[in-house]
Formats: structure tokens, sequence, C-alpha cells
């Protein structure tokens, strides 16, 4: 298949977690045979921190203004076997328009962050990147966020096909690894700030930090406010570098996951920081939310403490194996249901059901243009090119 994608980034990780999931279900994809062009805007702060400018498993079209390039980069669409516009793709809403005046599809809309887009639709009915009255248009609504949300999503917004469609893991990348000296420490969290998780980050790493002056901590990510009253022993790293995320991972005793208060309150939402550190064997510990045993058995592959006390308990008594063995629980019931393989697969069984052309009639259309692909435009950098 043909699969074009409109998307938030997939070059630079810098202060997103869009860029490691597009990258493992596209790479998994075009094992798979698939040839797939990704569209993403060329924003200065990704610019300034590119950790992956030419994949080698998709086509990078970068643009740097919708109004100049936005019809060449609709026109990249029209052979298509999917189309997939994604969450915070700056120019959404232009491109759905666009794809919608052109007659291209299937069209498939990418939700990476569903809670939050529902809370806008239900309070304004629309989000920066989707409205309400285009949500029908689409024929499938692929969700970061399963349960009761899916109901609403087809019931109240009209999609005619909402499926849960949760984040993955690339298992080559996010495996055990040995402990590095410079990543050592009892307790790790790797996310970029939020203002609605900070209080959390401070009640389960920085007061068990106080709670354990002998201990090392470390925060890795984005964004956080300079005046932060971090403990002592907590360190802070502004960016790591996704090659590095199974590193710190592996040198950590336990590491934090942490969820956004839309995620909470929908329930079913598993972060992709919650698989890649299950797949590098990391005992984790985790805040609560509704749905979470579907995706780890909590005190058999995840530790769901109550409070810096409980989260200083655990460090200071649970033993090696337990600890170990935690580990290798969360990574093998990971590994068996939520790698980009799996989702791969999911996608193609997705536009299947979806498709109102089937894909040999697409491939004829590509014959008869002798396999080539609309031109892009010179405002829109090509960042890599498949052979």
């Amino acid at each position: 298949m043909k699969i074009v994608i409109y998307g938030l980034a997939i070059t630079s990780s810098w202060g997103n977690g869009h860029a490691t999931t597009y990258r493992s279900l596209c790479k998994a994809l075009a094992r798979r045979g698939h040839q797939i062009h990704f569209i993403e805007k060329n924003l200065e702060w990704f610019r300034d921190n590119r950790d992956m400018p030419h994949p080698e498993f998709c086509n990078v079209h970068l643009y740097a203004d919708w109004g100049e390039s936005g019809r060449s980069l609709i026109r990249l669409s029209k052979d298509a076997d999917a189309i997939v516009v994604g969450s915070y793709f700056p120019d959404a809403m232009a491109a759905t328009e666009g794809l919608l005046e052109s007659g291209y599809g299937p069209m498939i809309f990418y939700d990476i962050d569903t809670p939050i887009t529902i809370a806008k639709l239900r309070a304004e009915g629309r989000a920066g990147y989707i409205v309400a009255e285009q949500i029908p248009l689409f024929a499938a609504y692929l969700s970061f966020t399963g349960g009761p949300v899916l109901r609403e999503i087809e019931e109240r917004f009209g999609s005619p096909y909402a499926v849960p469609f949760y984040c993955s893991v690339d298992p080559e990348l996010y495996r055990p690894k040995p402990v590095e000296r410079e990543f050592e420490c009892a307790l790790s969290y790797l996310g970029t700030h939020a203002k609605d998780r900070q209080p959390k980050l401070m009640k389960f790493l920085n007061e068990t930090a106080e709670l354990l002056p002998e201990s090392q901590f470390i925060v890795a990510g984005a964004q956080y406010p300079k005046g932060t009253p971090w403990a002592k022993n907590v360190e802070r790293i502004v960016h790591l570098s996704p090659p590095d995320h199974p590193s710190l991972y592996c040198s950590s005793k336990f590491t934090l996951n942490l969820t956004r208060d839309e995620m909470v309150g929908a329930g079913y939402s598993p972060s992709v920081r919650l698989f890649e550190a299950s797949a590098c064997g990391a005992a984790i510990v985790s805040d609560y939310w509704k749905g979470l045993e579907h995706f780890l058995t909590p005190n058999s592959e995840v530790l769901l403490p109550k409070d810096a006390y409980e989260v200083a308990q655990i460090i200071r008594t649970m033993t090696e194996e337990d600890r170990t063995r935690i580990g290798l629980n969360a990574r093998e019931r990971v590994l068996s249901e939520h790698t980009a393989a799996h989702r791969a697969v999911q996608f193609e069984q997705i536009v299947s059901r979806c498709s109102g052309k089937s894909v040999p009639a697409k491939e004829a259309i590509r014959k008869e243009t002798k396999g080539t692909d609309p031109a892009v435009p010179q405002k829109a950098v090509r960042a890599s090119v498949c052979p």
C-alpha cells in the first residue's frame, strides 16, 4: 500500500511523544512492504533538534507554509491506499478540507491525544486540528484511548468507525541494556513538563527524594520552569535522545509513569513511555487510572503506590529478585500485545475495512502514471527519499 501521513513530527522527538510513536509504526509498516510518505511542517523547535532527519523507512516531506505548499502536498495522496491525518498536525484542518475537496481516500484520523481532543470538542466543538463536523467524514477514527470514549466518538460525534489504536513499541530499540553509571539512580522520570502532571511528579519523585537524601533521582525532559524547587539529589536532564531512553530505564532501579488529567479522566490511555519502559524490563511505579489493569497487572507487572512514603518503602525494601521479576513480567506482557508489528497488522485490517477503492485499483492508477508521485513544491524541503 501507499500510505500518506500528515503528522506532527517524525524527524524530531524534542518535546513530544508523537515522533517515537510514528517511527515505530512506520518502520513496522515499511517492513511489511508498504510505502510511507510523512508530511511534517518545518517548525523551528523541531528543525533545531532533529534526532532522525532521514528515516530509512519512509519518505519525509518537510514544508514551510501550507498556503504555498498545500496543494502539491494534497496531490501526494492522489493514489494513496490510506491517508492519515494526525492530531496536532499544525495544518490538519486545512489538509482535511483539501483532501475532502479532492475526493481522495480513505481518510483516517489518528488521535494520539484523544482525551484532550474530546474534552475540547465537548466544550467548544473543535480542537486546534479538527472540528466536530469533520469527524463523520473520516472513514475511521484511530483513538489513543479505549473504553467508553469510543462509543461517544461514534454516537455523539458521528464517526462511522472508532477503534482503539494504542501506542506501540519497537522491541529492537527498547530492550534490556547494561546499567550505565551516568543514568544510575533509585527512581527516574522521563517526560516533558505538563502543568497538570507536575504536582504528581513533585509528590511521587521529588518528595521521595527528600525522604531518601542518600539516593539519586533523575528527571529527564524539556520545558520545566527554572524555578522548580527540586530536591538536591534530583538531577535534571533537559533533553534525552530516544537512543538513550533504554539506558535510562535500565539504569534506574525504578522508573515513574505519570498520566495527564485528561487521560486519567478518560481511562484506558496508556502512554508510549509506559510501553517503552516495559519493553526494557524496567520496574515501573505508576499513578492509577481506570483501565490500567487492562494493559499491566498491578503488583505483578506494575507498582501503584499512593504517596511518597510508599514509593520510598518500595525503594528501600523490595528485593532485587522481586524488582527484576516485575520488570520482566511487564516486558513479556507488552511484547505479546503492544509492539509496532501488532499495530501494523491492525492498521492493515482497519484500511481493508475502510477502503472504498480496492488496493488493486489503486495500483492500476499508479501504473498509469508510471509509478510517479506528484511533485513536491520547491518550498517543501524533501528530507529523505527511500529507494
